[in-house]
C-alpha cells in the first residue's frame, strides 16, 4: 500500500512539474466589446504640451461635407467654407484646457478677421444631454468661432486615434492639413496657431497666382 502511495505521489509531482515546464498559463475569456454609443464619448482632457503633427496629409470630402448641427440654429459642412484656411477646434464645457486655451485664441481669430480665415469650434458633448451646460459654458466664456456639435463619427475621424481634448486643426483650402495640435500648452498654443495659419495663407495665395 506505502509502495502504491508512493509511485501515485510521484507520478503527480512529474505531471506538475512537466505542465509548469510548459509555459501555459490559464487565460480568462476576453470581455464581451461595449457596444456603440450614438454621440461622442467624451474623451479625458490633456494638459499635455501641444504635438503638432498632422495626422492627416489631407481632410478627406466626406468629411468636409458631413452636415453638423449648429449649437445656435441650423447646420453647416466644413465644405461651406471653401477657399477660406478653415481653424477647426475640438472642445468640450468640462475640459479644463479648453477654457483656459479659448481666450487665446479668441485674440488670434480677431486678429484674423476679413482675412480668409474660418474658425470653427466643434464640442464632443451629446446635444441631448449636455445642451444646457454647454449654453452656460458659452454665457461664460466668450467664444466667437462658429460653434457646432460633433456626431461621433466626425469627433473619431477629426481626432484620428487620438482621444483627447482639445484638439485644433489648420486645413488650407485645398483640404490639406497643415497642422493636427493635440493638447494644450500655455503661450505656445497660440503661436504654434498663428504659424500654421501664416502657412495655409501663404499656400493660397501661391497656388492663385
Amino acid at each position: 500500500m506505502r509502495k502504491t502511495l508512493f509511485a501515485l505521489s510521484l507520478a503527480c509531482a512529474a505531471f506538475a512539474v512537466a505542465a509548469a515546464q510548459s509555459g501555459r498559463r490559464p487565460v480568462a475569456p476576453p470581455a464581451s466589446p461595449p457596444a456603440a454609443a450614438s454621440e461622442p464619448t467624451p474623451p479625458a482632457p490633456s494638459h499635455d504640451t501641444p504635438a503638432g503633427t498632422p495626422a492627416y496629409d489631407k481632410l478627406p470630402d466626406v468629411l468636409l461635407k458631413r452636415e453638423l448641427r449648429s449649437i445656435e440654429k441650423g447646420s453647416f459642412r466644413l465644405a461651406d467654407f471653401g477657399g477660406k484656411v478653415l481653424v477647426v477646434n475640438l472642445w468640450a464645457s468640462w475640459c479644463g484646457p479648453c477654457r483656459s486655451e479659448i481666450p487665446d485664441f479668441e485674440e488670434v481669430r480677431r486678429d484674423y478677421a476679413g482675412r480668409g480665415v474660418e474658425f470653427v469650434g466643434l464640442t464632443t458633448e451629446n446635444p441631448r444631454t449636455d445642451e444646457g451646460r454647454v449654453r452656460a459654458f458659452l454665457r461664460d466664456v466668450k467664444f466667437g468661432f462658429r460653434l457646432g456639435w460633433a456626431d461621433r463619427e466626425t469627433a473619431l475621424a477629426l481626432m484620428k486615434g487620438r482621444h483627447v481634448i482639445p484638439q485644433t486643426l489648420v486645413i488650407a483650402p485645398d483640404g490639406a492639413v497643415v497642422l493636427h495640435m493635440r493638447g494644450y500648452g500655455s503661450g505656445r498654443g497660440a503661436s504654434m496657431l498663428r504659424g500654421a495659419i501664416d502657412r495655409a495663407l501663404e499656400t493660397s495665395a501661391a497656388d492663385a497666382r
